[in-house]
Order: structure tokens, then sequence, then C-alpha cells
């Protein structure tokens, strides 16, 4: 095929959003046509489906009742409501032509105790399960829109043998999307994979990589580097291909690992790595040229590969919010951890036991004192300026659970060091 994927091929960017409204999603999709955007919903219906069975009206539709992860597949129940949940986003959708069915990390599959049931009749296997559901639910996409084609993740099916995977007659019904966010993606491992799906009939294939998340649970700053290296790995499998065969590159961007878990890097943070990463497929590899043109566009006078970019002023949408929580991120904590750890001033004369006690040699008030309030000053000030920024964007609760996991605890210290000390030179008096 072409060296260059994105000349034959659809590259799109996988959000985990959240909209309060049809009206939010409408306008969504009126700005991405504007845009020449095209826009392929994406449903968890199998596992990673925390966010409907965590309620109590669900909750009988897990897998294993202690874990909210995983549908239970057997009960019909389950089908009528993954299909509800199918036709309300295909209702506020126009001209679909792909609808991605989830089906990833099904974790505890067939421990449930209908499943253990199950398994135990004739020559059922986890694997049969697997594909049952993942055709029961395409099944509904392809007969209720035609002209909608499903997609499905394809690590469920990486261990499945070719018999049982090319019997179960799943490639007619929906296209596999391979995912790998690691920088040193095995090329070899994977055109054996994508060898293995042609076999078992598939004939249009997609890849998925990261541009950001993946790389840490709670990780607040991008390393582009390594997810250029995602980029230039999955090139790399591309050129291996035959021709045709891939429909196109979802580059996926995470903000949580799931729904449970906590914000990881917000979507302004990673938008230098999206453009690196757009840019390295669109141009068929990194060069000189890819940097400087994204440094252009998005205003940034040095773009910084391998490290994190310790000074961002660019000139994109949400620049803002990047360089003030790289400001957090790099001086923050550092600047409290120095005054409160490293002070020998604070350390030995305003110890825990000190504080505790409401006393101070009151020469050394004036040797750690206005460094402790001009901190907390600077950064009250840069986290107010963040959080005002973020709510322009993000919906509070969000702007309010990256502030309290990322920053509050540093200035609660900070605070808390300053009103001790309020308080001890008030006992001197």
């Amino acid at each position: 095929m072409n060296k260059n994927p994105g000349a034959n091929a659809p590259m799109i960017s996988k959000f985990c959003l959240s909209f309060s409204s049809p009206t939010e999603i409408k306008e969504i999709l009126k700005l991405a046509k504007l845009h020449e955007l095209e826009i392929i919903p994406l449903i968890q219906t199998f596992g990673h489906m925390e966010f409907v069975l965590k309620h109590k009206e669900f909750c009988h539709l897990r897998e294993v009742a202690m874990f909210p992860n995983t549908v239970n597949p057997h009960r019909e129940e389950s089908l009528r409501l993954i299909r509800t949940m199918i036709e309300q986003v295909v209702a506020v959708h126009d001209d679909l032509r792909w609808f991605h069915i989830g089906c990833d990390e099904v974790y505890y599959l067939g421990e449930g105790e209908e499943s253990k049931q199950w398994l135990q009749q004739g020559e059922n296997t986890i694997e049969k399960l697997c594909l049952a559901h993942m055709k029961a639910v395409a099944s509904h996409v392809v007969s209720a829109h035609p002209t909608v084609k499903p997609v499905v993740w394809d690590d469920m099916l990486r261990g499945v043998s070719e018999e049982t995977l090319r019997g179960s007659g799943i490639a007619s019904l929906a296209e596999l999307m391979i995912w790998d966010y690691t920088s040193d993606l095995d090329v070899d491992n994977k055109a054996i994979l994508i060898e293995k799906y042609q076999k078992c009939n598939f004939s249009k294939l997609w890849f998925a990589s990261a541009f950001k998340g993946s790389t840490g649970v709670n990780q607040s700053l991008t390393l582009i580097g390594h997810h250029l290296k995602n980029h230039q790995q999955w090139l790399k499998v591309a050129e291996s291909c035959p021709s045709g065969i891939i429909q196109g590159i979802a580059l996926t961007g995470w903000q949580r690992y799931d729904h449970f878990s906590v914000l990881c890097e917000l979507l302004p943070v990673g938008i230098p790595s999206l453009a690196v990463c757009l840019q390295t497929l669109k141009n068929g590899g990194y060069s000189e040229k890819v940097k400087e043109d994204v440094e252009k566009f998005l205003g940034i006078s040095n773009l910084e590969i391998d490290t994190f970019m310790s000074d961002i002023s660019g000139t994109f949408p949400g620049s803002e919010i990047l360089s003030l929580i790289t400001q957090i991120v790099f001086y923050l904590k550092p600047s409290v951890v120095e005054l409160l750890e490293n002070n020998s001033y604070v350390t030995g004369w305003f110890s825990p036991y000190h504080r505790k006690r409401k006393k101070i040699h009151p020469i050394m008030i004036h040797h750690f004192q206005p460094d402790a309030l001009r901190l907390l000053s600077k950064w009250t000030a840069v986290t107010q300026e963040l959080q005002t920024a973020m709510e322009k964007i993000f919906y509070i609760s969000a702007a309010e659970e990256w502030m309290e996991e990322n920053a509050q605890s540093s200035l609660e210290r900070l605070q808390a060091t300053v009103d001790d000390l309020d308080t001890a030179i008030q006992a001197l008096s």
C-alpha cells in the first residue's frame, strides 16, 4: 500500500467524552461537518461497561456480581439494554458509515454463574461465548442499519484459533480495529496477526494508536516522544500490509484508564502530541519539516519531543491550560517540597513538633515567613487562573477533580504552614 496511510485511509481521533444533552451532541456534529470531520460513535457493549453496570437498576446484569465491568452475555435483558443504547446514539447521528461497538478487555468473562453452567455443556468455550455476544450486537447494528458497519476492538480475538474465528462468521458482520499503544510495538508480530485475520475473512482492518494517555494512570503531561514512536511503528506495519486492507487508523486520546480511574492528560495538554502524530502519519514519517510545521501551526517556539516541555507558550486553543498545568507540575510541588522539607530553618525550627506546640524562635520567622507567603500568593493565583481557564472548556466537576488530584494537596500543605506560623507568632505576644 501507499507508504502514507493517510493518502488512502481516514484518520480518526477517539476521545472519551460525555455530553449532557442531545443538543450538545448536535452542536458537536455540526462543527465536525463544518470542518469536514466524520464522526464514528463508540459505545462499549461488553467490557468497560462500568458506566452502566454501576447503577442499581442494572447491576443484576453483571457477569460477576461484584464487578461492574462486564455485562452478562446470557441475558436477553442485556441485549435489550445494549440495543437501546445503540439506538439512542444512532438517533442523533446522520449518515453514519461505521459504529464502534467496543468489546475490548472483557475481564472475568466466563466467571459468572450462568457462564460457568454454559461452559460445562458440550464443546462450549469462552472464545465461543465472546464471539456469540459480539455477533449478537453486530447483527443488531447491521439489521437495524444496513448501511452502517460495526467496528470491534481485536484484543479478545487475538488468541482465538483461525478455525473458531473463521467459523464464527464475525468477519461478515464487523471490521476489526487492532490496537497497540506501546512505543516499541512489535511490527513483525502485527504482520503475523494481520495475516491471521485475513485468513479469517476480514477484508478490512483498522489500526489504533494513542497520542495521549496510556503512559500513566495519573499522568499530567504528555511525553510526545513515546507517542511519536508508536506512530512510527504503525507506519512500518502499514508498509508491510497488502494494498487496500487498511480502512483507517484511530488516534486514541485517553482521558481516563477506565470509568473509575482518575483523569490522565487533558485534551489541551495532548494537542501538541496529536499534531505531531497526525503530521507524522500524513507525511509518512517524522522529519525536521514536520517539527517546523507543528511549531508553526501551534505557535510553539520550540517543540520538545524527548522530554516534557518545561516552557510552553503556544497560540493554539487550550495552550493557556497546557502552560498553567506545566507550571504546576514542574514548579508547584517542587517549590513546596523545597520549602517544607529542604529548608533548614523550617525543618530545624518549625518542624511538626514545634507546630503542634505552637513554638518558634522569633529570629527564625524572618528566615522563611516571607518565602512561605510569597509562594502561597503565587500558587493560589496560578491555580485560580487554571481553574477559570478549565471551566471554560470542561464541566466544573472535571476541573475540580483535576485540581484536587494535582494541586490541592501542595496548596493545603503551604496554607497549613502559614496558618501554623501565624498561630505560633501570636503565641509569642
